[in-house]
Parts: structure tokens; sequence; C-alpha cells
């Protein structure tokens, strides 16, 4: 993904501490003492311009959320959308998120989003890969038994390859579908990348993979 740099974003950003969460390690095992309320903690890694997890929090408004995006010039998208739909159970990570557990402590999290994450085809790139086994042991850590991690992805061979890793892992694998857009699916909240990749013809994959640790 190309990213085009908004030297303004760093500036809003910090202004809007309320919504992107300047030090997050603080709340690590305490994300309810930041929501101000006791409830279902949803994660996204990989937000974007954050139009999924804000159409997750207005369509799930009982819930919690928060979105990690590394790049600042792109989460400054999410917070504009935050800030135009009044959402109060958005928070927002401006890290890496291979600091997931740092943020997050064992157990916490209800669910967690991987939508349309780089599919790195080089086989020497595998460790790259969202799905690789050693990013499965830190959401394994973070969700709660039964939890549940929501995959999506235009990638045919992505799609393979975390089908398997899923299994290989220990997941439980339900809910695979591979063409979303002509299944019946009916929560379905789409996200900037997927409206244009459905748009040229390509197929949607998604599964949901279940921890059972």
């Amino acid at each position: 993904m190309r990213v085009r740099h908004k030297p303004w974003a760093r500036g809003k950003l910090d202004r809007h501490s309320n919504i992107v969460i300047q030090s997050p390690r603080d709340y690590n095992g305490e994300w309810h003492e930041e929501f101000h309320r006791e409830a279902p903690l949803h994660v996204e890694i990989g937000s974007g311009k954050g139009r999924f997890i804000t159409g997750m929090a207005k369509k799930y408004p009982n819930n919690n959320f928060v979105g990690i995006e590394l790049h600042e010039s792109v989460i400054v998208g999410a917070l504009e959308k935050c800030l135009d739909d009044d959402l109060n159970n958005v928070r927002l990570i401006n890290e890496d998120a291979r600091g997931l557990t740092e943020f997050f402590a064992e157990d916490e999290v209800d669910a967690l989003y991987l939508n349309f994450c780089d599919p790195w085809p080089k086989n020497r790139h595998e460790k790259r890969r969202l799905t690789y086994s050693a990013f499965l042991a830190q959401y394994e850590y973070v969700l709660k038994k039964g939890g549940i991690l929501h995959f999506k992805t235009d990638n045919q061979g992505l799609f393979e390859y975390s089908l398997e890793s899923f299994s290989k892992y220990g997941f439980t694998l339900q809910n695979i579908s591979l063409d979303l857009h002509h299944a019946k699916v009916n929560d379905n909240v789409v996200t900037e990348y997927e409206e244009k990749f459905s748009e040229k013809g390509q197929r949607i994959y998604r599964c949901e993979a279940i921890s059972n640790e």
C-alpha cells in the first residue's frame, strides 16, 4: 500500500488523545477502564482508514472496539470517521501490531479482525504473513477461550495458507466462505479494499478461527 504523507496528521492525532491512545501499554488488562464500562472487546489489526471498525462500532454499540494501524497518515482517516460519527466506543492505536501482547493481556480480547492483510506471496517472506504461527501465538494469547479471529482476504493463496495455518495451530474453523459476496451473510461490514476488489469481480474469502485455549 502506497501511503501519501500527510504532515499535519501527527498533530491531529496528538490533539485527540481521547481516541488515539498515546500509551496503550498502560491499559494492558484494563481496557474497560479506558472505555468506562465492561463490554466485549473487539480488536482490528491493520485498521487502515477506519471504514470497517467504525462501521462495526455503529452496528454494535454495546461492544468496545480498538483499531491498530502503523501509519499515522492512514490512521488519521479512521480518527476523522470517529469524530464525524461521534463514536465513543472506538479507540485507536498508532503502533505496530506486533506489539499486540504488550497492548492486551492474556484472555482479554473477545474477537480479532484481520482484513485484507499483505499476502507476502514469496516463500521466503512466510514469517511476515499475519497468519504465520508466530502471529497466531499472539492472537491465541490475547483471545479468550472461545474467542474468534475473523479473517477476510481477496488472495486465494493466502486464504488457503491461512486455513492450513489455523488448523495446524489448533484453532477450530467455522463459517468458511469462498465467495463472501454471493453467500447469504447479513452482518458483513465492508472494508475499503473489499469494496474495491469486489467491484473488480474478485472473490472475497472469509473464515472464522476459534481459539480453544
